[in-house]
């Protein structure tokens, strides 16, 4: 494997090699800039500098009360194991399953807010930014560094930060777009390579017979989706099946906060060309990417994908402007009337708010778009359904009952847009799971909703 070392003495000139230098030292030696009381901010997802954070983690005696903040990070976070909370606290933007324990347990805590608001709370100085940890590629001939998998919410972010530390890393892809750090911002250079983590698209524990729903419900979303659309979707079962059955369409574009392994096919088919976008027309847009080795390569110097800072690519502003714009989110539970759940189990943090009332928002005001919520008509264990009369005490309302046009699940498309009460409940008891349809129309009927 080629070192960082070989990279940046072929790569930089004299003059850049002297400023790198000066700055490179031992991740032991550029954590001890965090002092207590600090707010630290880590760059997420798949991109996550774990060489810094053992780092950081290992100086715990010394330090008091440190804020960390950042969304969903993938990988081990000790930083959140119980006898931390003296040392470290987490305020998480989205809660994943490696810290999900420890906010329900009450050391880290959950903040609610959209996707594309996260860096105005850096730009505003809201939540001031002294220290950032990022995860870069070696730097290019002219001394940019590039973020690689994950621009979103960390660009702004180091950009507003005092002191900014670098884990130079040979396994972080090149990706373009608005995703360069010149060294001359980077304050410490650690020179640390190691793999980029990685997510799988699907939960390779998921039953045939979810895996069976979530088709149907994919090939449900894929009948949708016209030519000339362009896309938001994730990663996970749903937009895995919804792209299976895409292969007839033709130009589709993407505008999408992330993306994973999923779509590549598509592209390479030339399925996917933005050829008909409104805006960036030709390219891929996207905050982010959580997938593997597969992904990472993909995106390596490809000039089809651009990364910008989630508060441009989650602008509902900026996404209305893609005609036929189709927004693909999903949820915990919808009501009949149409409220959709997405963060919580009743009072119990499960994700967070996300990018999912930017895109529908966008989508619902773009020339031709569709705003679309797709979930299973019940859980994974075929006990509980997902439309539900109530949503249970204390669930979040992360989409509300007037942004929602579109519902969908493996029993058909509900059209809820400038739709009734009466006619909400109806629509959503025609695509529940049938063993729950008399009790949801037992419920409208006593409560005048049918």
């Amino acid at each position: 494997m080629v070192t960082v070392e070989e990279i940046r003495k072929k790569n930089l000139p004299a003059n850049l090699y002297n400023i790198y230098s000066s700055k490179l030292t031992s991740a032991d030696e550029a954590v001890k800039v965090i002092k207590s009381g600090d707010n630290v901010i880590i760059q997420p997802g798949c991109a996550v500098p774990h060489g810094l954070i053992r780092a950081m983690v290992r100086r715990k005696d010394e330090l008091e009360n440190v804020i960390i903040y950042h969304i969903l990070i993938v990988g081990d976070l000790p930083y959140v194991n119980p006898g931390m909370e003296n040392h470290f606290r987490h305020k998480a933007f989205f809660t994943g399953a490696n810290v999900r324990k420890a906010v329900h347990e009450g050391r880290s805590e959950f903040i609610p807010i959209f996707l594309s608001e996260v860096p105005l709370l850096f730009k505003r100085n809201i939540i001031p930014v002294d220290v950032a940890l990022i995860n870069v590629s070696p730097p290019d001939e002219h001394g940019f560094c590039s973020y690689g998998v994950d621009v979103g919410t960390i660009k702004t972010a180091a950009d507003k930060a005092k002191i900014i530390i670098a884990q130079i890393n040979t396994e972080m892809p090149r990706s373009l777009g608005d995703s360069f750090i010149h060294i001359n911002k980077i304050h410490h250079i650690v020179e640390h390579s190691e793999s980029i983590q990685e997510l799988p698209q699907v939960d390779p524990n998921t039953s045939e017979e979810m895996l069976k729903i979530y088709d149907t419900i994919g090939k449900n979303t894929a009948e949708l989706i016209e030519n000339g659309s362009t896309l938001q979707m994730g990663i996970g079962a749903i937009p895995d099946s919804v792209m299976k059955y895409l292969r007839d369409r033709k130009n589709l574009g993407i505008h999408t906060e992330m993306f994973s392994d999923g779509l590549i096919n598509l592209v390479e088919e030339g399925i996917v060309n933005g050829e008909e976008k409104t805006i960036h027309p030709g390219k891929i847009i996207a905050g982010f990417v959580l997938g593997t080795r597969r992904l990472f390569k993909f995106i390596d110097n490809n000039p089809v994908i651009e990364f910008h800072p989630q508060e441009y690519v989650n602008d509902p502003f900026v996404i209305a402007q893609n005609k036929k714009m189709v927004a693909i989110n999903s949820a915990i539970e919808i009501d009949i009337t149409g409220q959709v759940c997405a963060d919580s189990i009743g009072t119990r943090i499960f994700s967070g708010i996300g990018g999912q009332v930017d895109f529908i928002r966008g989508a619902a005001h773009s020339d031709g778009g569709k705003p679309i919520i797709a979930l299973p008509s019940i859980t994974k264990d075929g006990t509980v359904s997902r439309i539900v009369t109530l949503l249970k005490p204390g669930a979040g309302v992360v989409t509300s009952r007037g942004d929602v046009h579109y519902v969908i699940t493996e029993y058909g498309v509900a059209y809820l847009f400038g739709k009734s009460l009466k006619e909400r409940a109806r629509a959503l008891i025609n695509i529940a799971h049938p063993k729950f349809r008399d009790e949801l129309t037992k419920y409208a009927k006593e409560t005048r909703h049918i």
